[in-house]
């Protein structure tokens, strides 16, 4: 398969690539600047420069593949403020795919979240399918993703082999500077490894690896509408990751009041307030995916989060 990927220099892109390369795909991969198009020439990536709002580009590539997997998201636009323009541009881009992809029953694999699924209680991928795929953005936060989200899986109405991967809050492995990275800076910052209240609420996670697995899986693989869970790890307390973090580092390991969250870990204390159990068992036997990478809490005592 001849596949678009955008993103193909992020976190995950730079895992799906490779991943796709040894099966034998063509990969295109999107590059915004100099530097991410060199990284993706290294890789062996067909390079289209352009951005996520470059959206006849966008339709042009797509147009041309035999399927498309969208990683991309303007992470620093929300992370500064402004998470809904992130997540229209998301979803213009998304329905930029849909209309080059209609009619011809290729793939459209998108990611998406975990967190909020199903709060407090283990989401399946049967939930979280309550939104309505005609609307936008609902004007707030992670729904205005996730109505993206429904919205993709509409368009296997359309004849496009359209999936959802649902992803953990933490991808993990040697190099992420996402979630547990910030968790670790904090930890040094302040001199305490902390967790809000009594620790116990729960995140999903997967070893990036297994999760780029997964897509080159649901690219090949996954029925149209299809929503997946790329998880590995159910449900780790926040605690326990906490604790792992104090050891590493010799600090105390302290509880953080609800009250003083957003002051002691600033923009991360929304998403680890959370308590987001995940399952992927009906993933795992669809496709035949089973996670063979380090847990969460073994990569982190593997020890490269602490290197520096």
């Amino acid at each position: 398969m001849r596949v678009f990927v955008t993103g193909a220099s992020g976190w995950i892109g730079s895992a799906v690539v490779p991943e796709l390369i040894s099966a034998g795909h063509q990969v295109m991969g999107l590059a915004r600047s100099d530097e991410s198009a060199a990284a993706l020439v290294a890789a062996g990536v067909e390079v289209r420069r352009g951005t996520l709002d470059d959206l006849e580009t966008l339709h042009s590539i797509a147009s041309t593949s035999d399927g498309v997997i969208h990683l991309a998201f303007k992470h620093d636009l929300a992370f500064t403020g402004d998470f809904l323009g992130a997540a229209n541009a998301d979803r213009r881009a998304v329905e930029t795919f849909g209309d080059a992809l209609a009619g011809t029953d290729r793939p459209l694999v998108i990611a998406s979240g975990t967190l909020g699924v199903a709060p407090g209680r283990v989401a399946t991928e049967l939930d979280g399918h309550d939104d309505d795929p005609a609307v936008a953005a609902f004007g707030e936060g992670p729904l205005a993703r996730r109505a993206t989200a429904e919205f993709a899986l509409s368009l296997a109405s359309r004849a496009v082999r359209s999936s959802v991967m649902r992803l953990p809050p933490t991808n993990h492995g040697d190099g992420d500077h996402g979630f547990v990275a910030t968790l670790v800076a904090i930890a040094r910052d302040k001199g305490i490894s902390g967790y809000i209240g009594d620790g116990s609420n729960r995140w999903p996670a997967v070893h990036r690896l297994d999760s780029a697995r997964l897509f080159r899986l649901a690219v090949e693989q996954a029925p149209a509408g299809s929503t997946l869970h790329a998880v590995a790890d159910q449900g780790v307390p926040i605690r326990d990751i906490a604790e792992v973090i104090g050891r590493h580092l010799n600090l105390p390991v302290v509880s953080i009041a609800p009250e003083d969250a957003g002051e002691h870990f600033t923009w991360l204390a929304h998403f680890l307030a959370s308590d987001s159990p995940a399952s992927s068992v009906l993933t795992q036997e669809f496709l035949d995916w089973h996670p063979v990478q380090p847990g969460l809490i073994d990569d982190l005592d593997e020890g490269h989060y602490f290197n520096g």
